[in-house]
């Protein structure tokens, strides 16, 4: 099977939330763990050196190969949060809505800080995108 290159590795999550040097971001990095796990009931491993994942899929790419990809995840970043839906947000405009200060790419949801945006409405969103993931990917 291909992969791509960010993958598992044995990294510490609990060392690497403690290396971003940025407090804001290591803080939130925290409240993160906390509120994936509350929602997924999964634990945090790294992926490649700076993303911390949840589960995992399989996927064909349009080219046949096969790969592996986290089903949900964030990064503290330098810039901003970044938090990975796999589902995409096609489905999610009430949820965005009802978010608070936030931007998106395809499946990168962006933040400065935890506190611009409503908890619950991200719990709801990394359920539904956890849940459609599964969906689409029963593996």
């Amino acid at each position: 099977m291909a992969e791509n290159k960010t993958q598992p590795t044995q990294q510490s999550v609990h060392e690497f939330i403690e290396s971003v040097s940025h407090p804001q971001r290591r803080a939130d990095a925290h409240k993160l763990i906390t509120v994936f796990e509350e929602v997924l009931n999964e634990p945090a491993e790294m992926w490649g050196s700076s993303i911390i994942g949840y589960g995992c899929y399989h996927y064909q790419t349009a080219d046949g190969k096969q790969n592996r990809f986290m089903r949900a995840g964030f990064s503290p970043r330098k810039q901003n949060m970044s938090l990975y839906c796999m589902a995409g947000f096609a489905q999610m405009a009430d949820l965005l809505a009802r978010l608070g200060k936030h931007k998106t790419s395809q499946s990168c949801l962006y933040f400065n800080k935890l506190s611009d945006i409503d908890t619950a409405v991200l719990k709801d969103m990394i359920r539904f995108s956890w849940d459609e993931m599964q969906r689409r990917h029963p593996d």
